[in-house]
């Protein structure tokens, strides 16, 4: 996700980082130089002379606008869902903590250095470990290691032999919040608003997977892309005989929009990924990882991710 400040003025023609003109460079200098090319022949293939008037760019360009508008209100919609579902995450990951924290009653506060012998610290633990291992699920990422330094080893072994081990976590969750009111360390109408919890952050993993399994249908995008290159390509030939030579300029901004517009719903269609514009989950789990630990009690917190280069990943 790109963080920095409103531009204004010449810098924000001349800013390139979180543009989506190096997606769209080739295809955008490709069309101008045919612009070019049909100013200098003035339309015309050998003898024969291509003749398009403004009308059917008129008759096209309107519902394409329109139908991209659509599309890329789709795309933010799926972008901003997903950023209030990993908001719900945060909100669910603290209220855990403070609930195992307050509701589960042991002898000794919470010693993070004892997780084996610690249900309360187990559980804030593997809430750290559930939100890395969505994080790395949604992503089509893999790393041991961050997993097996906040589970326990059969836990680990478990995760990391399942096809989904956040909800392998959240499986663990649930045995153990069930042995704790088996023992009677927590009262059972308590232990429903502890489970009440486990069970959000399951929904929002369960809707984030779902976001990221169901696309945009992909002939309405492949609809959308053949009919703004159309447009794109053909256009130099409906302007020549009344822009002269400044119809690659006309061109080129006309294409920068409509190629633009197509590969920005393209890049937030799927919120998840590494591009420039996608939601910062590494930041987001490290903000959580932060909170949870600081509520444990411990000092030796990793800081915060800043941006680089004004991306946040």
């Amino acid at each position: 996700m790109i963080v920095r400040e409103r531009l204004s003025g010449l810098r924000l023609f001349l800013v390139l980082r979180g543009s989506v003109l190096h997606r769209i460079r080739l295809t955008l200098l490709l069309n101008v130089l045919l612009a070019t090319l049909v100013t200098l022949v003035h339309g015309n293939l050998f003898t024969l002379k291509i003749t398009l008037t403004a009308i059917p760019f008129t008759l096209i360009g309107l519902p394409l606008a329109i139908f991209l508008g659509f599309r890329n209100t789709t795309a933010y919609d799926r972008y901003w869902e997903a950023r209030k579902l990993w908001g719900e995450i945060v909100h669910r990951t603290r209220t855990l903590s403070r609930q195992c924290q307050g509701l589960i009653q042991l002898p000794a506060p919470p010693n993070p250095a004892r997780r084996d012998d610690d249900v309360r610290v187990r559980m804030v633990h593997r809430a750290i470990a559930f939100v890395h291992a969505l994080r790395l699920q949604l992503r089509d990422q893999r790393d041991d290691a961050v997993l097996q330094r906040w589970l326990t080893a059969a836990e680990f072994e478990k995760a990391r032999s399942t096809s989904s081990p956040a909800d392998a976590i959240m499986l663990h969750m649930g045995r153990d919040l069930g042995e704790c009111v088996r023992q009677g360390q927590i009262e059972p109408c308590l232990a429903a608003s502890v489970d009440a919890t486990l069970s959000s952050l399951t929904a929002s993993a369960a809707s984030c997977e779902r976001i990221k399994n169901t696309p945009v249908p992909f002939s309405y995008t492949l609809l959308l892309h053949r009919t703004a290159y159309m447009y794109c390509f053909l256009l130099p030939f409906g302007l020549v005989d009344t822009t002269g030579f400044m119809t690659p300029f006309v061109v080129g901004i006309v294409a920068y929009t409509f190629f633009g517009l197509d590969a920005l719903g393209d890049e937030i269609e799927e919120p998840f990924g590494m591009e420039s514009n996608d939601l910062p989950l590494d930041t987001l789990c490290r903000a959580i990882e932060i909170n949870l630990r600081e509520s444990l009690g411990e000092k030796d917190l990793p800081p915060a991710l800043e941006p680089v280069n004004f991306q946040l990943t």
